[in-house]
């Protein structure tokens, strides 16, 4: 058996966590087959037909996710197969997201939109930026680490050949143990550590602010819009965390976001609340602090109002616990993230003066 088989084939029951879109997972397939895989047969693992690649609205159950996912990966047998999957996937596979990303200003401006809107192409992987002194992580608070392990390999593939090969990550960290640090240092020019404390993808500040090749201004903004209308209608997926979301954005802000108070306004019990979050494997608590988190960074960027006053409108008694929040959420605190966003200001000339008669 090919070194890392098993272990691939271990973890393809996690490959896909939910139901997804076909369109979205045909990338994938293709990529799968050009690694050796029957289309057919996956096809027909997933419970589809040739017919169905023709419907832009087909949709793999969830069932049908993980059978396809199980037996490409039995097939393939490859090591380092999220790796091998991103060298697989050309660019404008994914053609909203891989275009908005590619049209930003910088690499920078890239991360954030692929922060914000990976979801909307159903990926199991969930990022976060961090931003520290002298460096920015890319870091996957969700996913299984196939899905990992291809997120990250897609981005630096893709931003080296969209920032004309200049783009190079720092590092790639890993929770779990990749099959091969060797070829994903060989392949990606990148430093690999395993069993780290995080899944991340690190890079500098310089490559941070490389410009895109592509950059456009007006296709980006086109682009953001339709991306934007695609994350509203997936907000009303029928997710229970997502109709607590949207109550909890209204009121984060000088509301009451107590659990008793957000019951109240569903029209339900505190408990009913905790175990509809639990069936999603989410907590009350850290639903609230990923809104308190957008939401802080936010009002962070604009300098009209204090570190204190954002920690007061979001419910913080005092400043001190704000900034220990911000700082676990995003790694810096407030005022060092405030700085990091705030643009740099050219200093004005010197006007010279003349001399004395």
């Amino acid at each position: 058996m090919t070194r890392g088989a098993s272990s691939l084939t271990a973890r393809a029951s996690v490959a896909t966590a939910s139901a997804q879109s076909l369109i979205n997972t045909l990338p994938m397939i293709d990529a799968f087959v050009r690694l050796g895989c029957d289309r057919d047969a996956l096809l027909s693992a997933g419970g589809l037909t040739p017919r169905d690649l023709e419907d832009p609205d087909a949709v793999l159950s969830n069932e049908g996710c993980a059978a396809l996912f199980g037996l490409a990966c039995a097939t393939v047998r490859l090591p380092n197969l999220g790796l091998r999957l991103a060298m697989e996937i050309p660019i404008g596979a994914y053609p909203l997201l891989d275009y908005l990303v590619l049209t930003a200003e910088t690499v920078g401006d890239g991360a954030r939109h692929l922060e914000r809107f990976l979801r909307i192409n159903n990926s199991p992987t969930e990022l976060r930026i961090r931003e520290e002194p002298g460096r920015v992580r890319l870091v996957a608070t969700a996913g299984n680490p196939l899905s990992i392990e291809f997120t990250f390999a897609l981005a630096i593939v893709h931003l080296r050949r969209e920032t004309g090969d200049r783009f190079r990550a720092a590092s790639l960290s890993f929770r779990h143990r990749v099959d091969d640090p060797a070829e994903y240092a060989r392949r990606l020019d990148v430093k690999v550590q395993t069993a780290s404390d995080m899944d991340a993808l690190t890079m500098t500040r310089a490559m941070w602010s490389l410009p895109m090749t592509r950059r456009d201004s007006a296709l980006h903004g086109l682009l953001r819009r339709q991306a934007e209308e695609i994350l509203a209608a997936q907000s009303t997926d029928g997710r229970y965390d997502s109709e607590l979301r949207r109550v909890l954005a209204q009121r984060v802000a000088g509301g009451d976001t107590s659990l008793a108070a957000v019951a109240r306004h569903l029209a339900t019990s505190p408990r009913s609340v905790q175990r509809r979050l639990a069936e999603e494997g989410l907590t009350y608590q850290g639903v609230l602090d990923a809104i308190r988190r957008e939401s802080a960074e936010q009002y962070l960027a604009d300098s009209r109002l204090s570190v204190g006053e954002v920690g007061y409108l979001l419910g913080f008694s005092e400043p001190a616990a704000f900034h220990r929040a911000f700082k676990r959420w995003n790694g810096i605190t407030p005022l060092d993230f405030r700085r990091e966003r705030s643009p740099k200001r050219p200093r004005a000339p010197r006007r010279s003066r003349r001399p004395r008669a």
